[in-house]
């Protein structure tokens, strides 16, 4: 019954399923897109290794929100990665981050924020109502820093 088996009419739209049936409920569900970049920089008023010119190799995690359309997407994981590459990472990748963000101390904790609003600015009027629940900026495998949805409206 659970077995391998091999697909001989494969299912066709209209005909074995419905359009209407493709939107299967009515929730908010959360996607996750992930994304990496190396980038160089230094802290300002920092005593520590930082102080020094240094780089990393950073990993992005998004986490976005929304109501599936018709056929039961909150959103493709091929917009998330183009905003990604056209807004955000255009800023990052490969670049003297003291530089390319704006006048603030480049630390994870300013930079999550900073990448949290480029991708909540990008996904205004989204016909889902899709939103960013939450950024995590991982500086080093072990050490990130995140931003929340709640934290970014309420304090």
């Amino acid at each position: 019954m659970f077995g391998f088996t091999i697909v001989e009419n494969l299912q066709k739209i209209d005909q074995d399923i419905k359009r209407q049936e493709l939107k299967y409920h009515q929730k908010r569900v959360l996607v996750s897109k992930e994304f990496t970049f190396d980038a160089a920089h230094h802290l300002h008023c920092y005593e520590g290794k930082c102080k020094n010119l240094h780089g990393h190799t950073y990993k992005v995690i998004f986490g976005i929100s929304g109501f599936t359309d018709d056929i039961g997407l909150v959103i493709d994981f091929g917009d998330i990665k183009n905003i990604w590459k056209e807004k955000i990472e255009v800023h990052l990748d490969h670049r003297y981050l003291n530089d390319t963000l704006p006048n603030m101390n480049t630390t994870a904790e300013n930079m999550v924020v900073w990448i949290y609003e480029k991708m909540e600015e990008a996904l205004k009027g989204d016909p889902n109502n899709c939103r960013v629940e939450f950024v995590k900026l991982y500086e080093t495998p072990t050490s990130y820093a995140e931003a929340r949805r709640e934290w970014m409206s309420n304090e």
